[in-house]
């Protein structure tokens, strides 16, 4: 494969992490409590922030299946990557026009920008097979896309915090410009390193499979298909679902923490800020705990992880000042990384050789549908007892009943089951 070409498609993780770590993680909920949602009450803000959160994932897992089978089906990922892409960086730019008031504009804006940026992950991620010759060639690239992803994504935060705590120095009037500013070079950044995958990169030619079935049918009858065979693998299903507990509850804390943060009268720069931390934190820890689970086990090293988060959970209904902000931010950042990475390995090993894409397409999606339920149990709690506090605190059932769940994975049992697999 053409270094060119390799290069031209990690640069789209270089500028699309902009939406995730901008938009998603760090200046749109600060700037959703302190404009979008002026005049609600403070509880009401974060409850409508985490609704949104929740819609959001939904409609991306319910579309998911369906834009696998259309890759499967379709030789037109390029076109598809495209529009959801361009779907992403228009909602992105339009994130600049709404101001005080316009929560719900904020809001659809939000799951449009969603919508775009997982709809074209899906089409991005399927180019890989076809680029990569081997296995290690593929496991290379995918790894260094993500770090491309870190690096992008990272230093247009680390401009955008420049442009909002230092608004004067770029002539610009004042912090909401600055904010709104931002979201417009999101979907700027995200256009520009997007051009060389829409230029170098070219569609693999092959035969469009004939279907006699919508690829919402295909696609969710694949589901439903993988759901069933992986129930004749115990310790990967026990696995699987203790997965979607406390990786529910991990989400929910990217997603929800900084407006958290804001509700309960932590400064907006110290919280942006503090995810800037929090993005850089990860890249060391996350090779640390790949460390860590060749000396005690990567189970073991995986509750580390979980027991850090339960610790952060509870820290968080605490939390009173940016110090404690900028603690959590750094033990966030220590374990985000690990906890995924850990998560994806334990399974993989418990997956029968012939069975890996299937599977662990199963794995992505599912925890899509999972993610739903903690966002919104964040906000319906904070709505009900007009506590955010209270918001935090609920998300300990996912970990709690994780870490439980673990308990009964023998991993050991799980791979020899997977050995024996005759399919």
């Amino acid at each position: 494969m053409k270094r060119k070409t390799a290069f031209s498609w990690m640069m789209y993780d270089f500028g699309n992490s902009a939406f995730a770590t901008t938009i998603m993680a760090a200046v749109l909920p600060v700037f959703y409590y302190d404009v979008a949602a002026v005049g609600l009450d403070e509880s009401l803000a974060e409850s409508y922030w985490g609704y949104s959160q929740s819609i959001a994932v939904l409609i991306v897992a319910i579309l998911a299946p369906i834009l696998g089978a259309i890759s499967d089906f379709s030789a037109a990922k390029k076109k598809f990557l495209r529009f959801f892409a361009y779907m992403g960086m228009i909602a992105s730019i339009l994130l600049a026009f709404v101001s005080e008031g316009d929560y719900l504009f904020a809001s659809i804006l939000l799951i449009v920008g969603n919508i775009g940026f997982s709809g074209a992950n899906v089409f991005y991620d399927a180019f890989l097979p076809e680029l990569a010759k081997d296995e290690d060639e593929m496991d290379r690239m995918s790894s260094s896309g993500f770090a491309f992803g870190y690096i992008g994504g990272g230093i247009l935060l680390a401009i955008n915090i420049l442009m909002i705590t230092q608004y004067n120095w770029f002539g610009i009037p004042d912090v909401t410009t600055a904010s709104q500013l931002s979201f417009a070079s999101v979907g700027l950044w995200w256009f520009i390193f997007s051009i060389p995958l829409f230029r170098n990169v070219q569609e693999e030619e092959k035969t469009v499979k004939t279907r006699k079935k919508s690829y919402a049918a295909i696609g969710f009858s694949r589901v439903i298909h993988t759901f069933k065979e992986i129930r004749q693998f115990k310790y990967l299903l026990i696995f699987l679902i203790a997965f979607w507990l406390y990786n529910d509850g991990i989400s929910t804390i990217i997603r929800m923490a900084t407006i958290y943060g804001r509700g309960i009268g932590i400064d907006s720069n110290s919280l942006i800020i503090a995810l800037l931390i929090t993005q850089f934190v990860g890249i060391p820890f996350t090779f640390f705990f790949g460390w860590l689970a060749t000396r005690i086990t990567a189970k073991r090293a995986l509750y580390v992880t979980l027991y850090i988060y339960i610790g952060v959970v509870i820290l968080g209904y605490f939390m009173a000042s940016a110090l404690h902000f900028y603690l959590l931010a750094i033990c966030v950042g220590m374990v985000q990384g690990g906890a995924q990475s850990l998560s994806r390995s334990i399974y993989g090993r418990m997956v029968p050789a012939g069975k890996k894409a299937e599977f662990f397409g199963f794995y992505g999606i599912s925890s899509k549908f999972a993610a739903v339920f903690g966002p919104f149990l964040f906000g319906l709690v904070g709505q009900l007892t007009g506590s955010s506090r209270l918001g935090i605190v609920s998300l300990l059932v996912f970990f709690i009943a994780g870490i439980i769940l673990l308990r009964f994975v023998n991993i050991d049992k799980g791979i020899q089951q997977a050995k024996q697999y005759a399919g």
